[in-house]
């Protein structure tokens, strides 16, 4: 999986469907109460009145960051989303408890609430970044550079949003490697419009709103006939991502028994910053 910059060549990309303009182009609004308002932008392809769980993951991400911040805490090493349901397309409410925090690595947790229910809950590792050079010669260093850059891919687009506005007009997806929705493949992400109104998208939350589609770029099972929901989503960082740009060189496997797992190595410019995980939920569709 951590071979980006191999395998073969990205197929032309789907045309996409015309859609409307967003009428706020951004995924939220903060409010003054610290709530956020859900926008359209963040709307999920398996019901028009749900999330994907990308952005809801990202403002998880970025109420953690905030709280690890003021304890000296910049690095967000591991960050695992349990999805407990659906999130609604409304106002969300995320509260944030310190669990322990040392002197160079800090536990905390999260619930994110819709309309007074809890959709998600989350678990944090939070570091303090020091200077401290990997030694030459060390095994599995250099790490992997990155795949082939964003600039010379396609645009992508996902097919199953059709003339739905959401997920697939808040990103960019450039393809370096298979085909979106059709097998393993690599692709690129960025952010098309701000999280957050008026907010510049920081790294971290720019991979988790792509690392969440892992099993959706490198679905095996047709969208038609099968249901493959991801219920959790764990992000694992080994230094602090940089740039706009995030990677997933994602592939989803099925046992026999309606479950699954979706594997994404994560790369930005630089080359390798992690690995994502999501257990899948797989269920044919009713006739």
């Amino acid at each position: 999986m951590d071979g980006g910059q191999a395998g073969s060549e990205s197929r032309p990309a789907r045309e996409r469907p015309q859609r409307p303009v967003p009428a706020i182009e951004a995924a939220y609004i903060a409010r003054d109460d610290g709530s956020l308002q859900s926008l359209e932008l963040t709307r999920g392809p398996w019901d028009p009145r749900h999330q994907h769980a990308g952005p809801p993951s990202a403002v998880l991400a970025r109420a953690i960051q905030a709280a690890a911040a003021g304890h000296g805490l910049d690095h967000l090493a591991r960050l695992t989303v349990n999805l407990l349901r659906p999130v609604p397309i409304s106002d969300l409410v995320v509260q944030v408890q310190e669990d322990y925090v040392g002197r160079n690595a800090g536990h905390f947790s999260a619930r994110l609430l819709a309309d007074g229910r809890e959709c998600a809950r989350v678990t944090a590792l939070a570091m303090r970044r020091i200077d401290a050079p990997v030694p030459a010669g060390t095994a599995g260093h250099p790490l992997p550079g990155p795949p082939r850059p964003p600039g010379m891919c396609p645009v992508a687009h996902m097919p199953v949003f059709r003339e739905q506005l959401g997920y697939d007009d808040l990103v960019e997806i450039r393809v370096v490697s298979g085909e979106l929705f059709a097998g393993p493949t690599c692709a690129w992400f960025r952010l098309r419009h701000p999280l957050v109104l008026g907010e510049a998208p920081d790294p971290c939350q720019m991979v988790a709103v792509a690392a969440d589609s892992g099993n959706g770029i490198s679905a095996v099972l047709d969208f038609e006939r099968y249901i493959f929901v991801n219920s959790d989503l764990t992000i694992n960082l080994l230094r602090p991502p940089q740039g706009q740009w995030i990677c997933l060189d994602a592939r989803t496997s099925f046992g026999d028994t309606g479950s699954g797992l979706a594997e994404s190595a994560l790369y930005d410019e630089e080359g390798l910053v992690g690995r994502a995980t999501q257990s899948l939920v797989m269920r044919p569709r009713e006739s």
